[in-house]
């Protein structure tokens, strides 16, 4: 018992000589695990919303203008509406919806897109918008909104949201999940836009041969983007947003940099102040692994405390932002969890070797003589 309750008792001592320092260091280090969580969450918890949305429009096709983003913030209104009336006369297409999309002002503080839509067309591509409260818009300047954007405006039916500069009565809340948050009058949109007789898209319902009908749209246009819902789907990931792995790498190894640099900044100031402490465990016959292993084991005892304030911080966090900005989606898969975890580990070990190591070859007889 002696010896491993003495260094237990050193290892929890030796933090406590100064706490503040010892807490500053463990706060900047679950900075790297709040940062790795919460920008990996976020980008992952859009990505999937986005996702959940594409999809909940219930289209088997989407035609969009020449190349064309997946992303459909940065689709223009090019394409004539009329349009739509030559891919529904096509044979195997049950429904097109025309889109016009309209884009939110970043400088009103609100970071979105509308759909300007022809409701009956729209809502006919699936089962149609789940209504809490109120209903369909019926006037040029009414709106219906998703819930998650409702909640996050504290709007109500009969309200009014002011949409890209203009204000708009809101007709109806429905369930999130059908393609943006917020959609008006077609027709409203193409007045906003100046781009009358003009959409964004088209969304397209087969009868069921849907590559038959797609194969049959890029003959009627042949210049124009046309992508199944599938394929669609398949490339809304990290991978296709220009410079998102790359500024996720970043952000890794900023986190990794933290701990090694908090750890051996720490652990070196305190091997420094206690010389002579480590001279005396030594002459008491403590070996050169186990003086390593003791300041190796304050620097994980460190990490340790770190991860489990940077999961409580990014839980409040989460916890906050759903409630305050429910339009915010975070979804934090359970292997970023490991990986922030194993990264502080990696770098409190690598910040605490250096220490160790000097501490375990420092000379006890030279120790015991330091002031």
């Amino acid at each position: 018992m002696g010896f491993r309750s003495l260094y237990w008792r050193l290892v929890w001592n030796n933090l406590g000589v100064r706490p503040l320092r010892s807490t500053l260091s463990v706060m900047a280090m679950s900075l790297q695990v709040f940062l790795i969580l919460f920008i990996v969450g976020l980008t992952s918890g859009m990505l999937t919303d986005w996702r959940t949305r594409t999809e909940g429009v219930g289209a088997d096709i989407i035609v969009q203008p020449p190349n064309s983003s997946i992303f459909f913030a940065f689709s223009s209104a090019v394409m004539p509406e009329s349009l739509g009336d030559k891919i529904a006369g096509l044979p195997g297409v049950a429904d097109v919806a025309p889109v016009l999309i309209v884009n939110e002002d970043v400088s009103s503080g609100n970071l979105g897109i509308i759909y300007g839509i022809d409701y009956d067309r729209y809502t006919r591509l699936s089962q149609g918008f789940n209504f809490i409260s109120g209903g369909a818009f019926t006037a040029p300047n009414q709106a219906i909104a998703d819930d998650l954007a409702a909640h996050g405006r504290h709007l109500k039916v009969g309200g009014v949201v002011t949409l890209v500069g203009h204000q708009f009565v809101v007709s109806g809340i429905v369930l999130h999940g059908k393609g943006a948050r917020f959609f008006i009058p077609i027709q409203t949109a193409q007045w906003i836009q100046d781009a009358a007789g003009r959409a964004s898209m088209f969304y397209v319902r087969s009868d069921g041969d849907t590559e038959g009908v797609r194969a049959k749209i890029v003959k009627l246009v042949p210049d124009s983007t046309v992508r199944s819902m599938t394929e669609l789907l398949s490339t809304i990931s990290s991978t296709n947003l220009p410079g998102l792995n790359p500024f996720i790498h970043t952000f890794v190894a900023l986190g990794v940099a933290i701990s090694f640099l908090v750890v051996l900044m720490t652990m070196h100031t305190l091997v420094l102040e206690r010389t002579r402490e480590i001279g005396i465990l030594k002459a008491l016959g403590c070996s050169k692994l186990e003086v390593c292993g003791l300041i190796g084991f304050e620097a994980l005892v460190m990490a340790g405390l770190a991860i489990g304030a940077g999961l409580l911080l990014t839980g409040v966090v989460w916890g906050v932002l759903r409630h305050t900005s429910p339009t915010l989606p975070i979804l934090i898969a359970p292997v970023w969890i490991v990986r922030a975890i194993g990264l502080t580990i990696l770098g409190a070990i690598a910040g605490g070797m250096y220490p160790a190591l000097r501490a375990a070859a420092s000379d006890p007889v030279d120790a015991l003589a330091y002031e």
